[in-house]
This record gives C-alpha cells, structure tokens and sequence, in this order.
C-alpha cells in the first residue's frame, strides 16, 4: 500500500513549522502540536521513529538542522514514506546546489511548495526524478554560498521525457569516447565452527555500472547464472555450454531493466542511465568459495599463560592476491603482555578492543602465513569466571575474484549510430561478517 500520506511538515529543531502542505482532509491542520507536545517536548525523538497520537502515525526523520514529518491517518506502508523523504531531500539538494538545512529552506519556501506538488498529489507519490523535474520547473533554487557544484541546465523534449518508458536517461547526450565501466562487488558472511564446520555462509553482491554513452543506447549483460543459459539453450536450440554455473537468489533491478524480456529471455537488457547506477543486487546461498580458511588453536596454560597460534591459508590462485587483510583474534580482558611470531605482515596486541591484530597489507594466493603469540595475563585474587572466546573476525578485499563463481561472459551495446566501445570489468570481494569460532 503506498503512504498515502495526509500532511507533510518542515520543522526545525524547536519546533516551529517552516513549511507544511496538507494533502488530504482528513486530519486538522493543528496535528503539528501533537507532535511538539507527545515528541519533541517529552524527548523521545532519538527512540523510535514512528509514533501513533490519537488515530494518526507520524513518520519522521531528521536531516540536519530539519525534521521531516509525514502524517498519515490510515495504515500505511512505512518503508515507502521513509524513501519518499530520502528522495524529495535529494531532489531539494539537487535544486539547492548540495545543501538542505533550515536556511535552505526558508530562501527556497516558493520553490519548495510548488515541488510538492508535483512529487506528491493526494498524498500518494510521484515522479521524483530530478532530471525529470528539471525538465519542466525550470525555477532555479537559492544556492548555498559554501556549495561550488554547477546548477544543471535543463534540456528540451520534457513531454517525451516525463510521459516515455526511458524517464531515467535525457536525449542528445554525447561523448567522445564511449566506455562503460562493469564492477561486481561481493560480500561473504561466514560464520565457521571451531572444528572446521561451516554453520552459516552466504554472498550477497551486486553489479555497479558507470556508463559514458552517447546517444539512447541499448545494452544487453549475460552471465553464468543457471537459468540465463538454460533459457538461451532453449531459444537457440542447442546444448548449453559446459561450465560452472551458480543459482541466483533474490535478485533486485534498478528500474531501467526490462523485466518484461528477463522474464521470457532471462537477459537482462536495459537502457542505462547517464554515469552511474546499480543495476542489481542478488545472494548466493550455495556453492559459495571461500577465499580464506582459518585454522586457530588457542591453549590456556593456566591462569596466567596463553598460547595462540593462527594459520590463514588463501584458497584463490596463486596469480591472485588479497589487500588490507586483518585478523582480530579476542583475548581474555586481564592481558598485560604479548609477544609475537608471524611469517608475513605484522601484528601487535590492541587494549581498547581486547584482540590480537595480524595485518597483511599484502596476501598473495595458495600461500599460508602464520602467527604464533604468547599472551600473558594478570592474575587476580577475585574468582575466575570461563572466558567466553569471542569468533576471530576477518577483513580483506580480493580484486579480480568472485566468492559466488559469477561471471560476466558478454556486455553487448547497440546503438542505431553504430559507435564503438570500449567495456571495462571488474571483479572485487570483500569481507563482510566473516568470523570463525575458536
């Protein structure tokens, strides 16, 4: 259900109302002092951002010196108000040159009413593409004196802007050198058992584009995605290519894919907005390579001697390496000493967060480094409670490797003016709650 939303407001940090617009009669134009008085005077702005007064929600947020306060009367989706305001504020940030405080406001109040009006009608959003916007409320806003980004000029063609099915990318766009720039970013969770067993795995990724295209471009991006080539097997009427292929999960398109055709092709084909954009989001829950594997062994020699020593083996090729890669290994709170052998990297005992930190700025594949630490602990005269050993955590980045095993195997572009292109790839996994029990 959308917000349908009765009343939005603008108010500062006392509460007083910069600008507000009544959508819908079905609440009273005073509902702004339940908020001052059930909210903001009783202190409960930091608790939860959406309360019920009487028979009304109010959703709202701050951004910077200003809340924004959306009423609604009936049950509403929440999730859809909250992005609602985070794109009208980007909106009001393009027109105001970056800034969106209160003397943003009060220099732009006419600009401001006459794009709530378009944004929103009868409480139920609209378009709020600023390059759709720019189109047709050509009004500049008051910049900010400290903002040194230029205003965007508006271009010709709105009506077929606003009212066509490529609302996200404006005619006449030229370039001298045609790229598009192709990253596949991963996470890998993992949470692993002290004896070697993987309890909790999963990669969540997404593909980034940064395109600088002329013209209305239509491009077309396959992948080793199972269903993709069984489909395309069937359309051409032969065997589907040997290879290894991975099983996408709850898969997000930004809104420039035609859904239509993945659905009956499973291609993903879109007209690309101008520089960059997500194009899609996906999780993979099985087949997942780990890049790193952890094998640590932490004896407790009494009360007062501790024993660790960490093996981290690189599972990706031997071509490949890993940057910024950090082994936080816990240790109990009453640690007064350490000492350290490791074959690469550095490491050094860190009190703030009680962990043992292994640093390799640089961690080539099919290798194994180790550290070998002997920790000494404070004894004290109060009973000893078990130490409750914390997972050792993990950070890295593995350019050029992929966690899920997903590939990109072409990225085609066809424009009716025939240029050439120049595409660029790139593959990057990170470390996301990678943790293995010890």
């Amino acid at each position: 259900m959308p917000v349908a939303a009765s009343a939005i407001y603008f108010l500062n940090l006392r509460g007083d109302v910069l600008i507000n617009r009544l959508y819908r009669d079905d609440v009273g134009g005073n509902m702004v002092d339940a908020f001052r008085m059930h909210i903001m005077q009783t202190k409960e702005l930091g608790t939860c951002p959406v309360r019920q007064i009487g028979g009304c929600s109010f959703f709202y947020m701050r951004i910077s010196n200003v809340y924004i306060v959306i009423v609604v009367s009936s049950n509403a989706n929440v999730a859809c108000a909250f992005k609602f305001v985070v794109e009208a504020v980007a909106l009001f940030k393009s027109y105001f040159g970056g800034a969106f405080d209160e003397d943003a406001i009060r220099n732009n109040f006419v600009l401001i009413y006459e794009l709530l009006d378009e944004i929103m009608d009868f409480g139920y959003p609209q378009n709020l593409s600023p390059e759709i916007l720019k189109l047709y409320i050509t009004q500049e806003g008051v910049r900010s004196p400290f903002s040194s980004k230029p205003s965007d000029k508006p271009v010709p063609n709105a009506t077929l802007q606003v009212t066509g099915a490529v609302g996200w990318r404006r005619e006449g766009l030229v370039y001298k050198k045609n790229e598009v720039f192709l990253d596949i970013v991963e996470s890998v969770n993992l949470l692993m058992s002290s004896k070697g067993s993987v309890l909790r795995c999963d990669v969540t990724g997404k593909i980034l584009m940064k395109c600088f295209l002329s013209g209305m471009p239509d491009l077309k991006l396959g992948l080793n995605d199972k269903i993709g080539l069984e489909k395309e097997s069937q359309l051409k009427s032969r065997p589907a290519k040997s290879g290894k292929t991975i099983e996408l999960d709850d898969v997000t398109f930004h809104q420039c894919v035609n859904l239509t055709r993945f659905n009956s092709e499973k291609t993903v084909s879109f007209v690309p907005p101008d520089g960059e954009f997500e194009l899609m989001k996906y999780r993979i829950t099985e087949g997942v390579n780990l890049p790193f594997r952890v094998l640590p062994t932490i004896k407790e020699l009494g009360r007062t001697r501790m024993e660790v020593n960490v093996k981290v083996k690189s599972v990706f090729g031997a071509k490949m390496f890993a940057l910024g890669v950090v082994i936080k290994i816990p240790v109990p709170k009453q640690t007064a000493k350490t000492s350290f052998q490791v074959t690469s990297g550095r490491a050094k005992y860190n009190a703030a967060t009680d962990c043992l930190i292994w640093k390799i700025r640089k961690f080539p594949g099919q290798t194994e480094p180790t550290m070998s630490a002997e920790v000494e602990l404070i004894s004290t005269m109060a009973e000893k409670k078990s130490w409750t050993r914390p997972p050792i955590q993990m950070e890295f980045q593995v350019p050029m490797f992929t966690a899920s095993g997903l590939r990109v195997r072409f990225l085609k572009v066809w424009e009716k003016s025939g240029y050439n292109t120049v595409e660029w790839v790139r593959y990057i996994t990170k470390a996301g709650s990678y943790e293995i029990r010890c």
